[in-house]
């Protein structure tokens, strides 16, 4: 890269740390680092998990599947109409619970519900997962950032581990939640620069290829998704959606971790409203970039030429590397770092919010007494730790990317939908028992697994979530039948929030409608 970009990414590491330095300094007590003192205004929040949730491998991947891939085609943007829906379940059933029990960490409602036994286990898995997708995610976003930045891929991965991994440890989730509003901004300033550039390289007359009616459309609902091969169709991007959205943003440390930094829970749920509106457009914006890249390339031959035989997702680096002004360069490799950060530093915190309130104080119940100080000094340890171990793995991984991001892909999906469902069975339920809820999960585990072994090439794995929590919560109950009615801790606002419900089902429509209005309008732009 040209110096001015490397003193503009310099800048923006330089800032982060000092970031991290100077909201560590007012962090005084547990409650500070892990929930930003409980006083975190909603907007913040909601920014937060709008943009925890668009990484780099969005927004790379994302043009790429559009532009590219096979199968591809706007097709990526059903993803987005799940997500209204996801947020009123966990506004209605999930937020209650949670700001009844008014703990750090989500898995202390299941030992309140379920004993000691589900909390374990629960945080367990939690941070199998997350330690390993870390490292899955500092690795594939290193990769990018390498052929950016002209660093080897080792120095990368050093490079983004170790500064997400400073800033962390010294602001804790206050820190995370600045460098995601940070990270926000750049992005969708990076992408709208990125689309002017591609508007004036098209110049008059450019227009879509007639090959590319297939990747306009927007609905495959034709498609079950079920022995059709079809992973993107429809059915099991709706339903599928609902539930892999209500586990990743209410049944997961790293995102619910956030709604409990809020003041109380009318926030929490505003929070959520925010993050259910303003990510259509986000992703609308991304998407924008696929779509015109695709005439884009028609009327740039030698640019298509040079993508042939490489995989699809070097479409938008090597984009960059051409087309994009020295300067502006480095506004966009800063916006990619920025994402590939704010993916990591959020769950290595909540990995540390988890180890030491579910199993630290468990084992050694005598760290309560250390001063509140102390215990900040050991949580930021904890961080390292864990930080550590993401920039281990990333390295030892190095070279055979695609095989272990897939996997730990795959195996996060066998777990969403289970997950959720051992949340949903204690909240609904009330004659549902630990024992009989571990052992839902573990069947509802074990079918994703028969299904993603056996039926991977006709069962999209959209469908696990579905699969996953339905034997869950249906096995659960089942071996529950009979057990005494337990005492409710709380239940699910059904009365509550009304008009943040119809405000999400009216956004949900509106999706919905927009996505219709733009299959139509393309194919008609086709057509003539």
């Amino acid at each position: 890269m040209a110096p001015v970009n490397w003193i503009i990414v310099g800048a923006y590491i330089a800032f982060m740390l000092w970031l991290g330095y100077r909201v560590g300094r007012t962090q005084e007590s547990q409650e500070d680092y892990y929930l930003g003192g409980r006083a975190v205004p909603f907007w913040l929040v909601g920014s937060s998990l709008m943009a925890n949730q668009v990484s780099t491998i969005s927004l790379i991947g994302a043009p790429a599947f559009i532009a590219l891939r096979e199968g591809g085609g706007l097709i990526w943007l059903q993803y987005e109409l799940a997500v209204p829906l996801a947020m009123i379940v966990i506004i209605m059933v999930l937020l209650p619970v949670y700001w009844r029990r008014g703990g750090t960490t989500i898995y202390e409602y299941l030992e309140g519900r379920f004993g000691a036994p589900s909390r374990l286990a629960m945080g367990f898995i939690f941070l199998v997962n997350r330690s390993l997708g870390a490292g899955v995610i500092l690795l594939a976003t290193s990769y990018v950032a390498s052929a950016l930045l002209g660093l080897g891929i080792g120095r990368t991965i050093l490079l983004v581990g170790a500064v997400s991994l400073a800033y962390t440890s010294l602001g804790g989730i206050r820190a995370d939640i600045y460098s995601d509003l940070l990270q926000l901004g750049i992005l969708w300033i990076g992408s709208l620069a990125c689309l002017w550039i591609m508007v004036e390289g098209l110049g008059p007359g450019a227009s879509f290829p007639a090959d590319a009616a297939g990747r306009l459309a927007v609905f495959d609902a034709a498609s079950s998704g079920i022995g059709d091969g079809r992973t993107f169709s429809f059915w099991p991007m709706l339903f599928g959606g609902v539930f892999l959205y209500v586990s990743y943003y209410g049944c997961d440390q790293s995102q619910a971790q956030r709604l409990l930094a809020t003041r109380d829970m009318g926030s929490a749920a505003k929070a959520l409203v925010l993050n259910g509106v303003a990510r259509f457009p986000l992703v609308l914006t991304y998407c924008a970039i696929g779509l015109l890249m695709i005439p884009f390339m028609a009327s740039h031959p030698d640019f298509a030429e040079s993508l042939a035989g490489a995989p699809p997702d070097y479409l938008m680096p090597r984009f960059f590397v051409r087309y994009v002004p020295d300067g502006l360069l480095g506004i966009i490799v800063m916006g990619i770092l920025a994402a590939s950060m704010s993916s990591i530093d959020s769950t290595i915190n909540s990995l540390s919010a988890v180890t030491w309130e579910d199993f630290a104080r468990r084992i050694a119940p005598g760290i309560d007494a250390l001063p509140d100080r102390r215990k900040v000094l050991y949580s930021r340890l904890i961080t390292v730790a864990w930080g550590g171990l993401a920039i281990a793995f990333a390295m030892a991984m190095a070279g055979r990317s695609e095989t272990v991001i897939e996997l730990i892909n795959k195996i996060g999906s066998a777990f969403y939908g289970p997950v959720a469902g051992v949340f949903l069975l204690g909240i609904l339920s009330r004659r549902a028992r630990g024992w009989a809820a571990l052992a839902g999960l573990a069947a509802g585990v074990a079918l994703n697994l028969v299904l993603w072994i056996f039926f991977e090439g006709s069962v999209s794995w959209m469908w696990w979530n579905v699969t996953g929590l339905a034997v869950t919560m249906g096995l659960g109950r089942l071996l529950s039948l009979g057990s005494a009615v337990a005492e409710p801790e709380s239940g699910p606002a059904w009365e509550k929030g009304a008009p943040r419900y119809r405000l999400l089902l009216a956004w949900f429509v509106l999706i919905m409608a927009a996505c219709a209005a733009l299959e139509r309008g393309l194919a008609h732009f086709l057509a003539r």
